[in-house]
């Protein structure tokens, strides 16, 4: 009995520690995350303006989401998932103290980087004209190719960095690379259009070549924290154990190997989306009466605008999931089966109390929000509603295909997601039958909802993770964030009596009330019941005093 017991100790520590790094990674990721994710959308209310009147801004958010989504898939294929296969095996190799091994992964990933983004780069610019669906879709392909070009070394960086349970520099680098992308794209868009006059497809043009100059300052950026924290990485190599003999050639064929994955998981929101680019104009006619240019204003409506305020939510899961595999990674080169089963507990429970409440708030204030972004629009409103909805689905997708891969169970994960592909697929033509502009986000979230639900299967079956206790909590986090929903719905209708929310400058002023109202309504429910104490940990507690909430 004694030496069991001396033996669960460790474990139980380092569960602990484990824990405190997920939360630690999580606030940097999700911070960096979360602020990229509202400047890249707030940059709209200034753009959009520029751009000319609704309909034409609607006309340019359709371009401008047809050739990121393009974009997302070869940036993917660009990357290959190398940054995320180098933060998991980095972390493999530092946890058995081999430092150099994970440098010269680090260093044969940079060059695998290259000879991907020539590639990559080439095939997008050349092959513009077989993918794209008109010709002014050409230029805003071939634009964005340049990006792609430079933002697999930015990658890389933010990997190895990761791969140390670094989370700053990433977080950093990921907000300097959108202020700047954001800065380029709203000038070159003023003089286009102000000053020379020029069309919303020049100005698109322009706007989706701001990705280039947004990775040059983020590389910039890493280069930095590089330089900084060189004196550290330089005695780890020191202390490396350099016990571990790996040739370039296995280390070449480890990353590939767990790369692969990294392609096929980290595309799978943008593969759903292009299923959309490309169905959704040729099954929407079968059914309804509709011109190109109505086609083109409901797909920027439901694939750009509320998709662009969504991802701010999802954001969070994206944050979570990247602060997960090196953790999980860990524990795995451990092979503490305690520590992999109380991780994957700490990720779905954070995931939760977070994600839950964000798509619940999100649905509430969705008429203020929408109208401060895009003007007042009834069905915009009522896309951004159901899409808030859609987004914990995503959101758990992400995290659920991070675990699986720090895990090392990709095939499982690459499985599933194909699963959830193939229903996609299915019902798309009978949920835009049945939802019109709707159907499009019905059939994605019921193809991600498979796909997650055999994920979660999975993992119970392998690591039996507190199921009951996360079911148990997940009640809880559903009933407060009703609670939460239904009392800023009232809020926002009972200040919308006095303010018109029609008005932007309105919209503005009542989405902060309601805001408000919404995280002082959660927040203390969840710290009145000490469920925050249960989930985040004990820092909870001490704001629960600081805030007189016994």
């Amino acid at each position: 009995m004694a030496q069991n017991s001396t033996q669960s100790a460790p474990s139980s520590k380092s569960g602990n520690s484990s824990q405190a790094s997920f939360v630690k990674g999580s606030a940097w990721i999700t911070a960096g995350s979360i602020f990229s994710r509202i400047l890249g959308a707030v940059y709209i209310m200034a753009w959009l303006p520029m751009i000319g009147d609704a309909q034409t801004g609607n006309l340019a958010n359709a371009l401008f989401s047809k050739g990121y989504n393009i974009y997302s898939l070869f940036l993917m294929i660009s990357t290959a998932g190398i940054p995320g296969a180098i933060a998991k095996q980095v972390a493999h190799y530092n946890t058995l103290n081999e430092y150099r091994v994970g440098r010269r992964l680090f260093h044969t990933g940079i060059k695998l980087m290259a000879i991907l983004g020539v590639v990559s780069a080439g095939l997008m610019f050349f092959g513009a004209p077989l993918y794209a669906q008109s010709a002014a879709e050409i230029p805003v392909y071939r634009s964005l190719s340049v990006a792609v070009l430079i933002i697999p070394f930015l990658s890389i960086f933010r990997g190895y960095f990761q791969g140390f349970a670094e989370m700053a520099p990433s977080a950093v680098s990921q907000f300097i690379e959108q202020l700047a992308r954001v800065a380029y794209m709203l000038g070159a868009t003023f003089v286009i259009m102000q000053i020379q006059h020029g069309t919303y497809k020049q100005a698109v043009v322009q706007s989706t070549f701001a990705a280039f100059i947004g990775a040059i300052f983020g590389i910039l950026t890493l280069f930095w924290f590089y330089l900084r924290q060189r004196g550290k990485l330089e005695h780890l190599m020191a202390q490396s154990n350099d016990n571990l003999q790996v040739t370039t050639k296995e280390l070449v064929m480890d990353i590939i190997h767990q790369s692969v994955p990294f392609i096929l998981l980290g595309s799978g929101i943008t593969i759903f989306q292009l299923i959309d680019q490309y169905s959704f104009f040729k099954m929407l006619p079968q059914f309804f009466l509709v011109t190109k240019k109505e086609m083109e204003i409901y797909f920027a409506i439901f694939n750009f605008n509320s998709n662009k305020l969504v991802m701010i939510v999802i954001s969070f899961a994206s944050a979570m999931a990247v602060a997960a595999i090196p953790l999980l990674s860990a524990a795995h080169a451990r092979n503490d089966k305690r520590d992999m089963a109380q991780q994957i507990t700490n990720v779905l429970q954070l995931f939760l109390i977070i994600m839950v409440p964000a798509s619940f708030g999100v649905a509430a204030v969705a008429e203020p929000l929408y109208t401060l972004f895009y003007g007042h629009d009834v069905l915009g409103i009522s896309v951004l509603q159901v899409n808030s909805f859609t987004a914990i689905i995503l959101g758990l997708f992400t995290v659920l295909a991070a675990v699986l891969q720090g895990l090392y169970q990709n095939n499982v994960a690459m499985r599933y997601l194909i699963v959830g592909i193939v229903v996609k697929l299915v019902m798309q033509y009978p949920m835009i039958a049945f939802f019109n502009i709707y159907g499009p986000m019905v059939a994605t979230a019921i193809g991600m909802l498979v796909t997650s639900v055999l994920m979660l299967i999975s993992l119970y079956r392998l690591y039996h993770f507190k199921l009951q206790q996360t079911l148990r909590r997940m009640l809880g986090i559903i009933f407060f964030s009703l609670v939460m929903f239904f009392l800023t719905g009232i809020t926002v209708n009972l200040v919308g009596m006095v303010l018109p929310v029609q008005r932007k400058i309105y919209s503005a002023v009542i989405l902060i009330i309601a805001v408000a109202v919404g995280v002082a309504v959660y927040g203390y429910l969840i710290l009145k019941t000490r469920l925050a104490d249960r989930i985040v940990g004990p820092r909870m507690a001490g704001l629960r005093r600081r805030l007189h909430i016994r």
